[in-house]
């Protein structure tokens, strides 16, 4: 009877411990500090009957100074409950005093219905302005007061935030849908045109991030979404810096001074253009106002201006989203229903044999044999022990003298004082002889449990790593549509819930189910053993037995994979909630995100609920089924003892071994049916592993390891298509570059510029055509030689959890000094230095970063590479104008040696090319100097250039 808790006495002492750790991490991130307006805000009145919202003397800085030596040394702090933008890593610099961006002394009036422009340079606290006044920050001073706080914020984010939905539902964001205000939103917000290219008009599904749409779509969307929502003060963070000239003059004029004219707006912009018309324009400066007044005065001001654009040491500026990769919008991942992203696909029937086999293989052939025969050892070491205790206990002849003077009173007590030992007992009739062979038969049993114990747990271990790393190579090889095609939780679900389910749940479920496989068989072999026509009942029992778990385990299996499929909406929900969390507080739909939470997970919990109903379905038959098997037993022991057939050892044995039975056979069925459940993870992983497509990683040609020493990139007769249903992204396209050429690359949204850039680093692969580099035709490279020897600037950059120097040279190729040097050269040094060094961390994406810098620190890190080829994507969208200017100065000097190619919606920053590449429909529409370009009045360029000149002109 000791045997079972003992055995579960491990288990359950580590479950208390991780269950232990869990609650500690559970406890301290409910400990941290909650954002309570009541206290944020001030509760007096406005003293100007006619302003929206004051700041007086105002302090806010990212991270809370109390709670940061605390939070750093407790482990479970690492989340926060204020905003995802404050990370322990911050709190860490806090502690120390260094690169945390603090907004000091703010003294700030709005009027209603008043435009207030804020400029700057990169860093000096533009957005964090926005996330103080929406509550984004820790208020340490001052006061701030709002006219009406419940209606919330028109928030627009510099990295734009949409949800995997469609584009209607994204700009209604929850609201009822009035189809006129509808049309005069998206008519403002420059989106009609968009929507008419799309396959389901403004029901086309937008992937997750906003995938299917480019970085000025995306801003676009989230301006139209804020401007629905017909909020009284709105918060515009540069919402024109990712849009062509004349579109951004569109949203301005008729958006910004059009729908919204009579609202409270805050614009942060680097476009002093925009900034003519507004009633106030302050100027942001290391956290502090340092001027405010009439555009007239300030925009008029030349050292004002100078230090607003200026690049000095800014800081982390926080309060924005985190964005992920923007693409160019092609119309490649969409689908003519407007359906991007197809429901998961769930498996039916039986767990198929080559699941298990996967198992079988990821543990090893040799191991996992060695496991069965140590299981095997281990069930009939113990079954032949408790036959020996019987056959003990009937053929000992000291028992039967013992039986026969007990029965006639006559132990003397002399004779009780005799120790056993000295008895005249030999052979047989000594006990020490039963009890040595059973102490050795236990021993060996002990052997073969800590043998088998130690095996399981290093077959388990092997086979974690093995699955785990073909996971993350499949995932690692999947080509980008993949990614565009599938939520982010689908794969978050494989690596987490899955995962989990196989590291730690499938080896002790495994376990168990062939310990009572096992110790089942060893039972009814003992029972027939003892009563041979037992094995007569045992048949129909069998059948009985067989129906009952068969209809049990389909019913449990597909609840398993039902659960298994509710889970990754749950996981995809939480993380697009994270990611714009500033947005949905700001215009006041968290308690509809948090209904939608609550919704997604009573999906899941309804179907865990009826998995604990079928398994109580399965005991209470069982349990009939058992009580049928033990009375059998009984009678049949009971008769065969009284005719005499029967030893008094061998009914023990059997009735003993019969009250088992019912547990065993109960456990059977139902750990087989969890192993089952946890197979299903393993299932899904193997979907992954052996089904999903992949990227060519493989080359056919070897090059030089100075390869390429020139830069000479030819595009020939370049045609692709995303998926074999939709039309060419490019057709025919044909260009050659000469070494060190800096060609422009320009167009309109789905003219097929991104798309230059995916065939160049074979994120795609050309249906016909050929594109070399130095003569080499890159299709027969391999991925990895072929990437290595690019580099790119994305629109959007892209930085990882570490230290600013993993972020710069994650190979560790390069000394201290060596990045040094393109930090001073892309003006981020004294950035670098206020955080802490090279070794400071960067936050999750960046975070301790602005987005300019973070796209300077993007540029620091192709500098090293020294690459003869560089693509740039709209790399300098979010700086200010004078930092742009400096970093177009420095990437031509760097870079005057390499192939520059630049994707531009400034048009300006392209002037000085010596080449400019129009695309136009997937094809190479002009190519040619933009001095030839300019004087011919019928190019495309000189309409792009005369267009964006017009707006702006109407703009200002």
């Amino acid at each position: 009877m000791l045997i079972g808790p003992l055995h579960y006495l491990p288990w359950l002492i580590n479950d208390v411990i991780e269950s232990r750790v869990s609650l500690k991490r559970i406890q301290s991130f409910l400990d941290l500090e909650e954002l309570d307006p009541s206290t944020y805000y001030s509760s007096q009145g406005m003293e100007d009957p006619n302003s929206y919202l004051e700041i007086k003397q105002g302090s806010f800085q990212w991270d809370h100074p109390q709670k940061a030596e605390d939070t750093a040394a407790d482990e479970g702090s690492k989340e926060t409950s204020k905003s995802t933008e404050k990370d322990t890593d911050g709190m860490d610099l806090e502690k120390k005093g260094t690169g945390v961006l603090k907004l000091s002394n703010l003294n700030l009036c709005v009027g209603r219905g008043r435009l207030v422009g804020v400029i700057g340079c990169v860093g000096s606290g533009k957005s964090s302005l926005l996330s103080a006044i929406t509550a984004e920050m820790t208020h340490t001073g001052g006061s701030i007061s709002v006219s009406d706080l419940m209606s919330g914020f028109g928030l627009v984010p510099q990295e734009a935030w949409v949800q995997h939905a469609t584009l209607r539902d994204n700009v209604l964001f929850g609201t009822e849908f009035i189809a006129k205000r509808y049309r005069a939103v998206i008519e403002a917000c420059a989106l009609k045109d968009d929507i008419k290219s799309l396959p389901a008009g403004d029901l086309t599904e937008i992937g997750e991030n906003g995938v299917t749409l480019s970085g000025g779509q995306k801003a676009r969307v989230a301006l139209a979404r804020a401007v629905y929502q017909d909020k009284d003060l709105y918060l515009l963070d540069d919402p024109m810096a990712a849009v062509d000239a004349h579109v951004g003059a569109h949203i301005f004029s008729q958006c910004i001074m059009g729908l919204l004219k009579n609202k409270t707006r805050i614009l942060c912009t680097h476009h002093t253009k925009y900034l003519q018309e507004a009633d106030l324009v302050i100027v942001m400066e290391g956290g502090v106002i340092r001027n405010a007044g009439h555009p007239t005065v300030i925009l008029e001001n030349k050292d004002l201006l100078a230090a607003a654009q200026h690049n000095g040491p800014g800081v982390r500026e926080g309060g924005n989203s985190p964005g992920e990769e923007e693409e160019e919008a092609e119309l490649w991942t969409r689908k003519e229903d407007g359906k991007l992203v197809e429901e998961e696909e769930q498996v039916t029937g039986m767990v198929k044999f080559k699941v298990y086999q996967a198992y079988w293989n990821a543990i090893g052939c040799s191991l996992a044999t060695s496991v069965l025969v140590a299981m095997v050892l281990t069930q009939a070491s113990r079954r032949i022990a408790d036959w020996w205790l019987s056959y003990w206990v009937s053929h000992s002849h000291s028992y039967e003298a013992f039986n026969s003077s007990s029965s006639t009173e006559n132990i003397t007590s002399t004779h009780a004082e005799v120790p056993m030992t000295e008895m005249n007992l030999t052979g047989a009739d000594n006990p020490m002889f039963y009890l040595g062979i059973y102490g050795g038969i236990v021993g060996a049993n002990s052997i073969f449990m800590l043998f088998r114990a130690f095996l399981f747990a290093y077959g388990g271990l092997c086979a974690a790593k093995t699955i785990h790393n073909g996971l993350l190579s499949s995932i690692w090889k999947a080509p980008v549509s993949f990614f565009d095609t599938t939520p982010i939780g689908r794969i978050i679900n494989r690596f987490s819930s899955d995962t989990h389910t196989i590291d730690n749940n499938l080896p002790d479920v495994l376990c168990r189910f062939l310990s009572f496989l096992f110790g089942t068989v060893g039972t009814l072999v003992l029972v027939c053993y003892g009563i041979p026509w037992f094995s007569v009942v045992l048949i129909p029992i069998f059948i009985l037995y067989s129906c009952i778990q068969n209809y049990y385990r389909k019913t449990s299996r597909q609840l398993g994979r039902i659960e298994s499929v509710t889970m990754s909406p749950i996981y995809a929900h939480f993380s697009e909630t994270l990611a714009g969390l500033p947005t949905i507080r700001a215009l006041r739909a968290t308690e509809r995100f948090r209904l939608e939470n609550a919704a997604k997970l009573e999906a899941n919990q309804r179907i865990r609920f009826c998995g604990f109903s079928v398994r109580i379905w399965l005991a209470v038959c069982l349990d009939l089924l058992t009580a049928v098997i033990i009375a059998t037993v009984a009678v049949t022991a009971v008769l065969g003892r009284q005719y005499q057939t029967l030893s008094p050892g061998l009914v023990g044995l059997v009735l003993s071994s019969t009250l088992s039975i019912s547990y065993h056979l109960q456990e059977v069925v139902a750990v087989f049916t969890e192993l089952e459940k946890k197979m299903v993870s393993l299932e899904r992983v193997e979907q992954y592993i052996k089904d999903l497509p992949s990227e060519n990683q493989q080359g056919r040609l070897q090059v030089a390891p100075s390869w390429p020493q020139h830069g000479q990139v030819s595009f020939k007769n370049v045609s692709f298509a995303y998926r074999p249903s939709l039309p060419n992204a490019l057709n025919g396209v044909t260009f050659d570059l000469q070494p060190a050429e800096k060609l422009g690359i320009v167009g309109r949204t789905g003219s097929g510029k991104s798309s230059l850039f995916q065939v160049l680093f074979r994120l795609v692969e050309i249906q016909s055509g050929q594109v070399t580099i130095d003569g080499v035709d890159i299709a027969h490279l391999s991925l990895e030689e072929l990437r290595s020897k690019l580099a790119i600037i994305p629109q959007d950059p892209f930085l990882f959890i570490g230290s600013i120097r993993e972020n710069l040279d994650p190979t560790g190729r390069f000394s201290d000094k060596d990045l040094w040097v393109v930090l001073e050269k892309c003006h981020l040094q004294s950035v670098v230095e206020s955080l802490g060094g090279l070794q400071a961390q960067a936050g999750e994406k960046g975070r301790k970063f602005s987005v300019g810098q973070r796209q300077l620190v993007c540029l620091a890190r192709a500098m090293l590479t020294g690459a003869k080829v560089l693509c740039i994507d709209e790399a300098t969208a979010s700086v200010d104008m004078a930092t742009d200017r400096l970093l177009q100065r420095t990437i031509r000097q760097e870079f005057a040696a390499s192939t520059v190619l630049t994707i531009a919606h400034r048009l300006d920053t392209i002037m000085d090319s010596d080449r400019v590449l129009v695309m136009s429909s997937g094809q190479a529409a002009e190519l040619a100097s933009p001095k030839e370009l300019l004087e011919d009045p019928t190019s495309l360029f000189y309409g792009l250039v005369n267009k964006g000149n017009n707006s702006t002109d109407r703009a200002g």
